[in-house]
């Protein structure tokens, strides 16, 4: 069941950005905080299918896109399965660890950008991400 804070988050967010909140976008939002993993833009395409059928794949891939530039949504690639989606934690900062295998994400709180950057210029920071990938300990155990 989605959580209804998240999804009010998520809506407040599109709001302050200028977006209408529609019901098509209420239901994107319900779908992010359904699934607790990564979505494709083509899962998500089908999911909102099922209630809009006239919904356009390019209109959903270009939400997510802006969802994910305005924060609401996080975008990772992945080398098999392509651009994913998840729902962004909107509470704090941190970092992932993202296993290629199953794609289970554990959340760690080192960043780096914590640590003193030698940058050239007058470089001015705007955002950053960090990712680890590896293989979790249960795609280990499974493989040994």
């Amino acid at each position: 069941m989605s959580d209804p804070n998240t999804v009010q988050e998520m809506l407040t967010i599109m709001s302050k950005n200028g977006w209408r909140i529609t019901d098509k976008r209420r239901k994107l939002a319900q779908i992010f905080t359904d699934y607790d993993g990564y979505l494709s833009p083509k899962d998500v395409y089908e999911k909102l299918c099922v209630n809009y059928p006239s919904v356009s794949f390019d209109t959903v891939y270009r939400n997510l896109r802006m969802l994910s530039e305005m924060g609401v949504l996080e975008q990772f690639y992945f080398l098999d399965g392509g651009l994913k989606f998840k729902v962004n934690c909107l509470s704090h900062h941190h970092h992932h660890l993202i296993c290629i295998n199953c794609e289970k994400t554990l959340i760690f709180e080192y960043c780096p950008m914590e640590q003193k950057l030698d940058l050239p210029g007058k470089y001015k920071i705007i955002n950053h991400r960090f990712e680890v990938y590896g293989i979790c300990e249960e795609c280990q155990m499974s493989s040994s």
